[in-house]
């Protein structure tokens, strides 16, 4: 695509220096127009404000959840090898991702339906089985004196804590993870590779579905939502396939992005490091600071009515990306909001969104993050970029390191 010449009017959100060092990019367009628009990949505005953010996230009349990614095709790209889904599998898995991608009333049952298995209690169930997993990450590499900060430990976290809470073999962990980059990440830019991924998930649990329906019995989340009621009648099948759908894609690589920014900062500032070794009480406002200053998320809205917005006039059909990370960058909510600040008092950071739609999976999120954090320092509490060039970052709908050479 041609060099991006001018941010406010013709943003694009995988332009290489835009993945590596958004930051300059979200202050110029904060002062200049703070809703931003362009016609790359599809359409968008984008605004850069905490307050638009805030408002934009809360009026679900006019800016619905009904397709959250930050990308549009209509047909794939002139070339492609591209095989046709059949007809049942359209059928079976166009289901969607609720509750994100549901507005009102289904949202309403639908997010309640995942807020007991999310709780604080729930969560900490697996806090023992995400520290015995990273250490023994750790303890698979430590003796070499360096390793990928990103590719060998925080991706590999989040996808056997969600195999490990839906019940399905963590022995998968490797498959789910490149089916979730292909369809949120890579699959975002290549519409192929995206159907081909989601076709891939889907199919993939409605098996296990189907297994956990042949037997009985479990304790997971895919047995409780199977058990779930709404209105005294039982969840539909494909509300649960599309429900798992989400839990499998949102929660592996928004939590292995956020784990590998915070080791990639602390990898760069030892002065923060010796304040969580020291302090361990720190831990829980320092994953706060690490949310907001690299929030991994931003999602997207659809302009379900003609409407306009400060002083922008958007059509229905329209695309909305909420950059949630840029709000979190906002020097007139947040002091020094460039600098990392470990016991930053007030942070009212919205990295998990805002509104009915906030991010149900916060607390899961948080606990992988505390102990990964801790578990890493713990074992290697002095460490190093081999080369801060060699870091590579996606971005998009996701920002997060995905190599990341480090030593000791």
């Amino acid at each position: 695509m041609p060099e991006v010449k001018d941010w406010t009017t013709d943003y694009d959100i995988f332009d290489p220096s835009y993945k590596k060092d958004p930051f300059p990019i979200w202050d110029e367009i904060r002062g200049q127009c703070p809703v931003a628009h362009s016609e790359r990949w599809g359409g968008s505005f984008m605004p850069t404000r905490y307050e638009d953010l805030f408002n934009i996230a809360r009026d679900i009349t006019n800016f619905s959840s009904r397709n959250v990614l930050v990308t549009d095709f209509e047909a794939p790209p002139e070339g492609a090898v591209y095989e046709e889904p059949t007809q049942e599998d359209l059928a079976q898995y166009n289901v969607g991702a609720p509750p994100i991608t549901s507005d009102p009333p289904v949202h309403t049952w639908a997010r309640k339906l995942l807020l007991p298995p999310f709780s604080v209690t729930s969560v900490s169930k697996y806090e023992q089985e995400t520290r015995e997993l990273c250490a023994e990450l750790v303890d698979g590499f430590i003796k070499n004196g360096h390793a990928d900060g990103a590719a060998d430990y925080a991706q590999q976290i989040p996808s056997r804590v969600i195999a490990s809470m839906l019940g399905i073999p963590k022995e998968k962990a490797g498959e789910f993870t490149e089916w979730v980059r292909g369809f949120l990440e890579l699959g975002l830019t290549d519409p192929v590779l995206r159907q081909e991924s989601a076709i891939n998930i889907f199919k993939y649990l409605n098996e296990q579905i189907q297994e956990h329906k042949a037997n009985p019995g479990h304790d997971d989340l895919i047995t409780y939502l199977l058990n779930a009621e709404v209105d005294g009648e039982p969840v539909p099948e494909g509300h649960v396939l599309g429900t798992c759908f989400l839990i499998l894609v949102a929660g592996i690589d928004t939590t292995w992005s956020s784990i590998g920014s915070a080791i990639w900062h602390l990898a760069q500032h030892p002065e923060d490091r010796a304040r969580l070794i020291n302090e361990p009480e720190l831990i829980d406002s320092a994953v706060e600071e690490l949310l907001r200053a690299y929030s991994p998320v931003t999602m997207a809205r659809y302009v379900a009515n003609d409407t306009e917005y400060a002083g922008c006039p958007m059509s229905e059909g329209s695309k909305v990306l909420m950059n949630f990370p840029a709000a979190n960058r906002d020097p007139s909510v947040f002091e020094n909001p460039d600098k990392v600040i470990l016991d930053r008092e007030k942070n009212p950071h919205i990295a998990f969104g805002v509104g009915i739609h906030r991010c149900a999976g916060s607390n899961l999120a948080r606990m992988e993050m505390k102990v990964s954090i801790q578990e890493w320092l713990k074992r290697i509490p002095e460490y190093h970029l081999e080369n801060p060039d060699a870091v590579t970052w996606a971005g998009g709908q996701v920002r997060g390191p995905r190599l990341m050479p480090v030593a000791w």
